[in-house]
């Protein structure tokens, strides 16, 4: 009997470990800007840098000022490098990459350079997003997180349509096909 519990607890004990390390190594896919009390997510591309990004965002959100650049962009420091993996690309509205190892650009327009791509808006186009960016504006306060603090006001559910096993997003939107990343399941955070 006494092997039996030990084995059990060898079991429990190898499959909690199991389970952090599979935790430890899901990369979220994405991050949120918030400028001026409105926020965008952006899918991440996969790169070095954007993984960098998101672990320094693992300790909080990061406010940082941008400014325009020529009506195509903002642009400023991050307060810290990123590894580089540039290469010569036309960067489209929408884009964010990564300039000099340590700026960051958010595109309004196509600009040819040599950047490390960090991520592309999510359904903001046109003037939509030039008006989010304040393209013509300078000392822009943009706010980089890993969750949209601001999309879900209240929590409500109706009992004849809500499952227990339901996947939102972070903007509480019902999910049916979820990729890695973080989603709220039975009102709880959790990270697939």
């Amino acid at each position: 009997m006494k092997q039996i519990i030990i084995l059990l607890a060898a079991i429990l004990l190898c499959s909690c470990s199991a389970g952090s390390e599979t935790k430890a190594q899901t990369t979220m896919n994405k991050i949120y800007v918030t400028i001026g009390g409105q926020t965008q997510s952006v899918t991440l591309a996969d790169t070095q840098a954007a993984q960098e990004l998101v672990a320094r965002l693992q300790n909080g959100s990061l406010t940082i000022s941008l400014n325009t650049n020529d009506d195509f962009e903002i642009w400023g420091p991050l307060g810290f490098s990123l590894t580089t993996s540039n290469r010569q690309m036309t960067a489209q509205a929408g884009d964010v990459v990564l300039y000099n190892g340590s700026n960051i650009c958010l595109f309004a327009d196509t600009n040819s350079w040599s950047y490390t791509p960090l991520g592309h808006f999510d359904n903001i186009t046109g003037n939509d997003l030039r008006t989010f960016l304040k393209i013509g504006q300078n000392n822009i306060p943009v706010t980089l997180s890993l969750t949209n603090a601001t999309a879900i006001r209240s929590v409500s559910t109706d009992a004849t349509t809500a499952r227990k096993d339901d996947i939102y997003s972070l903007n509480g939107q019902k999910v049916e096909s979820p990729t890695k990343g973080l989603y709220i399941k039975n009102g709880k955070k959790v990270i697939l």
